[in-house]
């Protein structure tokens, strides 16, 4: 259901409205209302049955690398500094949003003023709720983004910004490190991956649709398209090119498990009524009045959705656990040299993501996880890689062993004995002498490090890795026993509403140590799940 709305809220609700549809935009059978989230749209009192539309909005609309470039202030900028290499199109958005919500009379400024101002992902947190983090993956992750965008900030943009602020009549406009923060929250938060008709991207003629794509109707400015695609366009099937960018409107779309909408893209105007538009269509049987219209982020676990969107999901089915072997250990270890070449011979791999639904096919399935085709597929494959020769039968437990090949590669040969070394090197050198114009294939190496070593060493590593993640996990926050008595015991406090009386045996809980809390628990039983895997197939291996 909507929350209450503030007058101010519905003050910018209504600018926004009407700055949507001057420029072409349209919201039918649906309003857009405060949520736990935010804004987020919602299917109206009185929603028409066939009314599958629900919101378009015009693709010249879109903040993208190709409208950035053609602004009269930043484009010249930035198209300097893209084309030198020196930045990359997602800089450029981020460049923009950052330098439009500087300007008093930003003709983005409606759009603007409907964006959140603080977000709940750890580049936010203040520094009590960003240790309860500590020990898990996105803490070592944030401090490194952090560091990046502070040296971002001060090399590429806090001078040009105030160089372009005082070309733009602002000089007043004071430049702070957390307006490109703001802005970098904004675009990982809001922008999709959008699938645009080659022709309005390289319009033939500047008549086309697209080929001037002006900015909002309260600007005056024409443009010309930028000649160049941006880095992260393709071409793909369908005449498509594939371009990162925020939509507004469409991006006040919530995420769910079970969402009821979804957004297309519609060249023609055959579906939406308006040529090069993005639409959103309800794929629910008849909305509900009031009720949220919700779409996918994806199959995102909670460590990305709080990385990127600064919420987490409990009990989230697509949770993952990121395991891997320091590369920085390898030149420590015995004949680094001789297992460095064999890893890049067999193209293996030292960091692996082991979703939560993979562990329905181990030795203890968990009934709650959800099983993928994808998941089953990547299983089967494993049975391919083994002994040419059958001196190592195939383990009995081969179906039953959840860790990607990938990963078990690199693991068997980080391992490697010197013996095992010894063994490989020569079956790799009976192949080369019986063809000596032809070197072992990928697969061959894999079979002459298995035939060679097995799965113990292998295993035997993966239960230290783990056992090393668990301790690192718990250093500084506990079991997970200890994360759940939290979680039981927590009244979730939103950062706009004051302290209350609470129930006995309740403790208030800042929203982002909450979601700390749930994200950080989920990585321990994962760990705890994945152990026992692991611990299971190495007593099987050694026996």
């Amino acid at each position: 259901m909507a929350a209450a709305v503030t007058s101010e809220e519905g003050g910018n609700v209504q600018v926004f409205v009407d700055w949507l549809e001057v420029n072409g935009g349209e919201l039918r059978g649906c309003t857009i209302n405060s949520s736990d989230k935010g804004f987020g749209i919602f299917a109206d009192v009185e929603v028409s049955s066939d009314e599958d539309v629900l919101v378009v909005v015009p693709l010249e609309l879109g903040i993208t690398p190709m409208r950035v470039l053609q602004e009269p202030l930043l484009g010249p900028e930035c198209r300097s500094m893209f084309e030198q290499g020196h930045v990359d199109d997602r800089f450029l958005i981020i460049l923009f949003l950052t330098f439009e919500r500087l300007r008093p009379l930003s003709s983005w400024k409606p759009y603007l003023d409907m964006l959140p101002t603080r977000f709940g992902n750890p580049l936010w947190f203040s520094d009590d709720d960003f240790l309860e983090l500590k020990g898990t993956n996105l803490y070592d992750a944030t401090l490194l983004q952090k560091k990046k965008l502070l040296s971002l900030y001060h090399d590429k943009v806090e001078s040009l910004l105030k160089k372009l602020l005082l070309l733009d009549g602002c000089s007043e406009s004071i430049v702070s490190f957390e307006h490109f923060l703001w802005a970098n929250s904004v675009f990982w938060s809001r922008a999709l991956n959008l699938p645009l008709p080659h022709s309005f991207v390289f319009p033939q003629n500047q008549e086309d649709v697209g080929g001037c794509q002006s900015t909002p109707a309260t600007d005056s400015h024409q443009k010309e398209i930028h000649d160049k695609a941006p880095a992260t366009a393709s071409v793909g099937p369908g005449d498509t090119v594939w371009v990162e960018g925020l939509v507004p409107g469409i991006d006040f779309c919530n995420h769910d498990l079970k969402p009821v909408a979804t957004w297309e893209v519609d060249g023609t105007g055959s579906v939406s009524k308006v040529p090069f538009s993005m639409y959103l269509l309800s794929v629910a049987q008849n909305p509900i009045p009031n009720k949220e219209i919700t779409i996918s982020y994806g199959n995102k676990g909670n460590e990305e959705l709080l990385y990127l969107y600064g919420f987490v999901i409990e009990n989230n089915p697509d949770d993952y656990l990121m395991v891997h072997y320091p590369v920085e250990a390898i030149p420590s270890i015995p004949f680094s040299d001789s297992k460095g070449q064999l890893l890049e011979a067999q193209k293996a791999e030292l960091r692996c993501l082991l979703p939560k639904s993979l562990l329905d096919h181990g030795f203890f399935p968990q009934t709650t996880s959800k099983v993928r085709e994808s998941d089953e597929k990547g299983t089967a494959a494993r049975s391919c890689n083994f002994s040419w020769s059958g001196q190592r039968k195939i383990p009995s437990y081969v179906n039953k062993l959840v860790f990607p090949e990938d990963f078990m590669t690199g693991l068997r040969t980080i391992a490697m004995q010197e013996d095992e070394l010894y063994k490989v090197s020569a079956m790799l050198e009976e192949l080369v002498e019986a063809r000596p114009d032809e070197q072992p294939s990928e697969t061959e190496v894999r079979m002459a490090v298995w035939e060679a070593c097995g799965d113990s060493g292998a295993l035997q590593l993966l239960v230290d890795l783990l056992n090393a993640k668990m301790m690192k996990l718990e250093e500084n926050s506990g079991s997970e026993e200890q994360d759940a008595g939290l979680l039981d015991e927590a009244c979730v406090l939103e950062s706009h509403e004051q302290p209350r009386e609470l129930e006995e045996g309740k403790r208030m809980m800042s929203r982002n140590k909450w979601s700390s809390v749930v994200y950080r628990r989920g990585q321990k039983q994962l760990t705890r799940l994945f152990l026992k895997e692991a611990e299971h197939a190495l007593h099987l291996a050694l026996s």
